[in-house]
């Protein structure tokens, strides 16, 4: 779904990338020159100071970025025959930063913080009015996500106690420490972690370095019911003596069915509309 926040009588297009919000420089850049928004992106991007900025965020999140092509860049920076374009920038430093689409909504996109920095270069009034607009958006987001969220949030939180005292009274030897016992229920805890998402907790956030939270934090509401059923089940499983490797089976198989069940109804909408 296409989201847009308006800033000085200019609509500015949102997108999301990997879970992250990228603005359009292409709508931005109509604020300084409405038929020309291509070539006010061009001369931003001539500017030394731009190229160490996209440079410096890309070293930070993103581990395949091409830091030869960026110097090389930075070096030409500033003079009069260097010309760059986003397309060139992307394809020569297999940048995430940027990104460029073509189509109706097609054009120019920037992660938040380059966006934003854009912004400034074009004008500190409009980007300062272009924050607020984007806070106001993402206050609204939020309160209309946290109330369907903080209800599954709750009933997995609950589940939770009900699953780590079957792995108490059943996992755990006579006379383990606290931090021994802390091992057993992390292990648990990506046992039901790789039979919902696929992964444990540090591979996601090895592929996520951009995301806030854990992998949890980060799960729609269909799969926060799921894993709140998980922990229920896996506790009875714990209790008939299962192994790891037996349940981890039957939790993937009752992960993939109660997974399709809920994304072919509408049934658990409800919960966040009460």
């Amino acid at each position: 779904m296409k989201k847009e926040i308006k800033t000085l009588g200019i609509n500015i297009v949102i997108q999301k990338k990997n879970n992250q919000d990228y603005l359009s420089l292409t709508d931005i850049a109509k604020f300084k020159n409405s038929k020309h928004s291509d070539d006010v992106i061009k001369n931003w991007l001539r500017n030394r100071f731009t190229i160490e900025l996209l440079g410096f965020w890309e070293k930070i999140y993103n581990p395949s970025f091409n830091s030869v092509e960026f110097d090389g860049f930075r070096n030409e920076a500033g003079l009069n025959s260097f010309v760059l374009t986003p397309k060139r920038w992307i394809e020569k430093t297999n940048a995430i930063g940027i990104v460029s689409t073509a189509g109706r909504y097609g054009g120019t996109f920037a992660h938040k913080d380059i966006a934003f920095e854009f912004a400034s270069w074009i004008s500190i009034e409009f980007k300062l009015y272009m924050i607020k607009e984007f806070q106001r958006l993402k206050e609204s987001e939020s309160n209309q996500h946290n109330l369907q969220w903080s209800v599954q949030r709750v009933i997995s939180k609950i589940n939770y106690h009900i699953h780590t005292d079957a792995i108490k009274e059943n996992l755990i030897p006579i006379s383990l420490s606290k931090e021994q016992a802390k091992v057993i229920y992390a292990n648990e805890a990506d046992l039901l972690n790789v039979a919902l998402f696929g992964m444990t907790a540090q591979d996601w956030k090895i592929q996520n370095p951009l995301f806030e939270g854990n992998i949890r934090d980060q799960a729609t509401l269909e799969q926060l019911v799921v894993l709140s059923n998980m922990e229920s089940i896996n506790s009875l499983l714990i209790q008939q003596n299962f192994t790891s490797e037996e349940r981890i089976l039957q939790l993937n198989q009752v992960a993939i069915s109660q997974m399709k069940s809920l994304l072919t109804v509408n049934g658990v909408k409800f919960l966040g509309e009460v």
